[in-house]
Order: C-alpha cells, then structure tokens, then sequence
C-alpha cells in the first residue's frame, strides 16, 4: 500500500542545508544577458544563471522499468531508430525515427511504499510523474502512457511505465497536463486533443488503474488543472483557433478557463458542476465567441482591454455542464462553453495559484499566436501573455480579471509555469521553430516578479536560455519539408514542465498553500527540454 511521506530533510535540500549563502543566491538568480541564437544546422548548449547547475534525471533514450512492446523508451517508442541511419530517406510510407512520446508536465511527489516492476527492489520516496504528449497511432487510436521517474534509482529502475491502457482495456490517450489530487487521492492527467480530450484519474500503485470521466468532465483541450482549498478543479484549456485571412498570422480567441466543482471532492466519479470563466469589456457587454467572425474576435475591444496594463475587468463563472441535470454521458465542454457564453482566450494553457493568497489569485499563461507576423501584435495578445483571476474566495460566482505580465517579440509563447515564491512566477516559452527562426532565438524561461512595474519598461530575469541538442537540429530540418515527407516529430527544443515543489502529498502541500522557497527545505525544481532528446532536468544551486 503506497502511503504519504513529507520531510523538509529531503536528499534535494542538501545544497541548501550545505550552502546557504549560495542557495540564498540560487534563490535570485542573475539575468542571462540573451537567448541562444538559432543557427540553421548547428545545436547548442543550454545556458543557466551563474548561481544555478542542472542534473539530468531522466533521458528519452533511458529504457523503461517494466517496458513492453512498443512502450521501450521514456521518449520514444519502440516502432524505429531513435536517430536516422546513415543513407536512411524520409516519406510519407517510411519514418526515418521512432515516434517521440515528448514527456510533458511533471508532478513531484514525495511517497513511501511505491512498487515497479522490479518486485525486489527498493525504488526510494522521491518521484516525479509525467504524461507524455505524443504516441504512435494503431488503428487511428493513440497508444499513450504515463511513468514515473523514480529520482532515489539506478539508471535501470529509473522510469517505470505507470500504464499503457486504462480499466476498461482501452489504450490511454496522449497526456499534457498532470497534478496531485489529495482530497480524492489521485493522479489527475489532461489531454489537450479536442473532442478526444478531458480527464483521466490514476492511482498510485503499479501498475496505475486509470478511468476517464469524460461525463463528468467532458471532453476538451485541456492541459493546465489544479486543485483549490475547497476540492474545486481548475483547468486551462489550450487549443488555438483559426487562422484569419485578413489579418496575417493572427488566430482567433478559442479556449477557456474551467472550474469544475465535485459533489464530493473524495470520489470525482460522483460529478459535480462545470464551469467557465466570462469576463466583460468595459462598457460591460460580456466577451464571447462568434464562429462567424473571426477578425472580430481577434480584434475585439474586450481583448484589447484585457491585454492592456492597469485595465481590471468584471467576470464571473457560468455553467457549463452540472450532472445533477445534465446526466453522465460524455459531452464537448468547449461547444457547451461557448453556448454558455464563456469567453474565449489566447491560447491559454497553465495555471497556478499565488502561494501565501488563500486561493484568491490564480495566475495562467496565453501562449498567443507564435508568430512575429502576427498582426494582432502586441496590443491584442499575439504575443501572449501572463494573466490574472482574483476573487474573494477559490469557490466564488464573481471574479476580477486583469493583465500581470504582456508577452512581446522578445518573451513570447509562454506556455508551462511555476510559483517561484510568493511574488515571483517562473514561466517558459514554446514559441516553436517559426518563430525561433523568425527572431532568431530559441526559447527561453522568465523569473516575472508580479511586483515589478513591466508597463513602465521593467524587465523580467532570464533564468534559463535554452539551446538546441543535437537530435532536435536534425529534426528541426527534416520538419521543414514535413508537409511533403510526412516526417511527424518536433523539431527545435522547447520548455516544459516546469514545477517547483517540495513533493508534499498531503491537503496541505496543495501548490498555493504554501509559498516555495527554491532549494531549501526540500524544494526542489525540475523542467524538461522537450522534443529531440527528451532530457527531463533537476534545476540546483551550483556548488
């Protein structure tokens, strides 16, 4: 039987228990002066701030405790080379490379009783849990899998296959987002694939028995989800909308922020009520979507309005789906947000509560348009952004929402976050390889400090300025002829994963509840460069 175990002795806090001075300035790292360049053709090491290190503790070519058929690799599957062979030619019949499972946002737990498929060995109490983002498809239906990387382990008990297919025999979709949910005392995974989407439930034991709610939370992009004081579900949806034909490379407003409320927050299975977040423009007329006009939805006066510094507008959650009237069947949340009159955002895909606030700021990421052309510019989102729910308390009807942090050419596509401490988010860019290309520069994670003053020129810390390994620049360049080739993995690296938690599984180690403090007592920070090789990292202070 797995059981929960905290201490603030944990093996991670030993850089801070040894070197305080140095954890203190780990704590706030200096600026990197800039990104790293992209260079056609040439990788790149990744650069850190002068008071951080990282350790790699799990890598895509590392074989899976408990691995079976396809499901060889912790970022690959077993269905090809893990790099092209010499001569080897790219089409549409013939993939040079094995699918890259691209391992995704990480949950870090810190337990005692976890088995593997090793029945004799000691797999340690520190683990981070991730889904994984892509798969090979059999007969059109994905085969997704979720693992544990069991961070106390040899390099062969190192990840282990959590499951392959749910309870029902079927074959686990591809997965984004992932959280600890104590209060039902499950792992919470999200997949961000549209009517194929919504929320799967695991346990902790190996192997996981996981079950889809998709009639209680239906179906939908979803990949940020978080858990409140009260048991609420807060999820952030991320699927962008169409392309305009008028205004260049912009893309219309098109997902949302849900609550969902359990009826009984120990047993999901019993529903509950969902809802999505409304907001209204300042003359009051509430922000919706309009399938028939596109131009005006990117370029409407309440999006303006919310990407603007100092501009709080009213909102206030509406319902979406409630199974005590509308049943169990599975359902499209998004079709049912819209006909509620949801408002429609950029591309939104993470969250996270502001630690020390009780539940009463939420703070979430638009990843905007990924594109220096785009002409929504700055000034409607396309660049995203970092926004901001406040409310009198995590279960409230009526909320403010307001701009923290407004995206530019420079720091653009923010996508995964983490509370650093109580006044400063860390959050990573996935701008992709057109608009690397476009400005020139891989990707990059911010320190925002939500006390800075960034209307009046303030500039958020460069923490980390990521390069490029060797497999992403090979894949980078066979991407660029993809449409013709049919070559389907990513190119350039991207941020992911970022997360910054002390592993604690209790209701009192809910993120929000208490306000981090990186590198000591037992905090411990982690991120994966997603795409080529599939590296998932500890972030240290440098000794």
């Amino acid at each position: 039987m797995t059981k929960l175990l905290y201490s603030t002795a944990l093996a991670a806090g030993l850089f801070a228990s040894l070197c305080p001075a140095m954890a203190g300035d780990a704590a706030h790292p200096t600026h990197v002066a800039k990104p790293v360049e992209k260079v056609d053709g040439q990788p790149a090491e990744t650069v850190l701030s002068p008071e951080l290190s990282q350790i790699a503790v799990a890598k895509g070519a590392m074989k899976l405790d408990g691995a079976t058929g396809i499901f060889h690799s912790y970022g690959y599957q077993g269905d090809g080379p893990l790099v092209p062979a010499a001569g080897d030619q790219q089409s549409k019949t013939h993939d040079v490379e094995a699918v890259k499972t691209e391992p995704d946002k990480n949950t870090y737990l810190v337990l005692e009783g976890q088995k593997g498929a090793d029945p004799a060995y000691d797999y340690g109490t520190h683990f981070l849990f991730q889904g994984h983002e892509s798969a090979v498809k059999i007969d059109g239906k994905p085969q997704g899998y979720f693992t544990r990387i069991n961070l106390d382990a040899d390099e062969a008990h190192r990840v282990t296959l959590m499951a392959t297919h749910d309870i029902e025999g079927q074959p686990l979709e591809t997965y984004d987002g992932s959280t600890w949910d104590p209060f039902a005392k499950k792992l919470l995974l999200t997949a961000e694939e549209g009517k194929q989407g919504g929320v799967w439930i695991a346990t902790l034991d190996y192997p996981s028995k996981v079950t889809t709610l998709h009639g209680v939370f239906g179906h939908a992009s979803y990949e940020g989800v978080q858990i409140d004081k009260d048991g609420n579900i807060w999820l952030v949806e991320d699927a962008g909308g169409k392309t305009s034909k008028t205004l260049e490379k912009a893309k219309q407003p098109n997902s949302f922020v849900y609550r969902f409320t359990p009826k009984d927050k120990t047993d999901l299975s019993k529903g509950g009520k969902l809802q999505a977040l409304q907001y209204s423009a300042p003359d009051g007329t509430p922000v919706t979507f309009h399938a028939d006009d596109v131009d005006g939805d990117i370029k409407s006066a309440g999006i303006k309005a919310l990407h603007t510094y100092g501009t709080a507008l009213k909102a206030k959650w509406v319902t979406v789906h409630d199974t005590d009237k509308d049943g169990t069947e599975p359902f499209i949340a998004y079709e049912r947000a819209r006909a509620a009159g949801a408002s429609p955002l950029k591309r939104p895909e993470n969250g996270l509560f502001r630690p020390g606030k009780d539940f009463t700021e939420f703070y979430f990421t638009e990843t905007g348009d990924t594109n220096v052309k785009t002409a929504a510019g700055r000034e409607y989102g396309g660049f995203g952004a970092v926004l901001k729910i406040k409310q009198a308390n995590p279960s409230a009807d009526d909320a403010e929402l307001s701009l923290a942090y407004l995206g530019d050419v420079a720091h653009s596509g923010v996508d995964n976050l983490a509370f650093w401490d109580g006044d400063t988010i860390a959050v990573v860019e996935d701008d992709g390889d057109t608009a690397h290309s476009q400005r020139k520069a891989l990707d990059s994670g911010y320190l925002i400090d939500l006390k800075a003053d960034y209307a009046k020129g303030a500039e958020p810390v460069r923490f980390i300025a990521e390069g490029r390994d060797p497999s992403a620049t090979i894949d980078s360049a066979l991407s660029e002829k993809g449409e013709e080739t049919g070559f389907k993995n990513d190119g350039d690296n991207e941020l992911t994963g970022i997360h910054v938690s002390d592993g604690n599984a209790t209701i009192e180690g809910l993120l929000g509840m208490k306000v981090p403090t990186p590198f000591a007592n037992g905090w411990r920070v982690f991120y994966t460069q997603q795409h080529g090789d599939n590296i998932t990292y500890e972030i240290v202070a440098k000794k």
